[in-house]
């Protein structure tokens, strides 16, 4: 198949019912010709659609890094040009689409999480509110899987500043790493916000979850006591 036969054939299936299927369909299609699809599909408005795209790239990436390490590099470095100012584009999606990739490439996890964990950081601040919230996402995402590479880059210590922010939902996913990375300090910091009831919607493990700022917050609080 072409990179346009797979555009269309993608845009069709993707609001299919059964994602596994998706899945197994996507695996079979040839994985240089996926990645664009896959790509600009995450810069749909539609929530399921974005968040299916995103898990289906971290999947395709994951097998051409096995195949081809130095293509996946290029892919990666792509992502990330993206949401440089000088690309002249804004990156919708794409901190959650690094965070996924990395929790299912160790490889990819090694040479470029401080890359997301710089996003954090003063110099690479991402001003936007939705490019926050996806990057708390992606964050959060790679925390689930490898911790310490979180840490390692000191990214406990850059996300405390994400708790003072306007917009509750990146403070509810900010609270949610802190419990997903067991930080002692951050349970003080946390609950300030555990009576919060801003309904917010996250995706975790494959679903949407509907919650609020306040029960991921005594949830974050819980795992950091326990």
């Amino acid at each position: 198949m072409t990179e346009r036969q797979i555009k269309k054939q993608l845009a069709k299936i993707i609001h299919d019912d059964d994602f596994e299927q998706i899945g197994q369909t996507v695996n079979e299609w040839p994985v240089r010709f996926t990645i664009s699809p896959l790509l600009s599909l995450i810069y749909q408005v539609d929530e399921v659609v974005k968040y299916r795209a995103i898990v289906l790239l971290g999947r395709v990436m994951n097998k051409l890094a096995a195949e081809d390490m130095e293509a996946a590099r290029v892919v990666m470095r792509r992502i990330l040009w993206s949401l440089n100012e000088e690309s002249g584009g804004i990156g919708w999606g794409m901190p959650e689409a690094l965070g996924e990739i990395m929790a299912m490439n160790r490889p990819l996890a090694e040479e470029y999480g401080h890359m997301l964990v710089a996003y954090m950081r003063e110099e690479s601040y991402l001003e936007l509110p939705p490019l926050q919230r996806g990057l708390m996402w992606g964050i959060g995402r790679l925390a689930g899987v490898y911790p310490q590479k979180i840490l390692d880059f000191l990214g406990d210590g850059h996300m405390q500043m994400y708790l003072e922010s306007t917009d509750l939902e990146v403070v509810a996913l900010a609270s949610r790493n802190f419990g997903i990375l067991k930080t002692p300090e951050a349970a003080h910091w946390i609950r300030k916000f555990c009576d919060e009831e801003k309904e917010v919607r996250i995706f975790e493990d494959g679903v949407f979850v509907d919650t609020t700022v306040g029960k991921l917050a005594q949830q974050a609080v819980a795992r950091i006591e326990t």
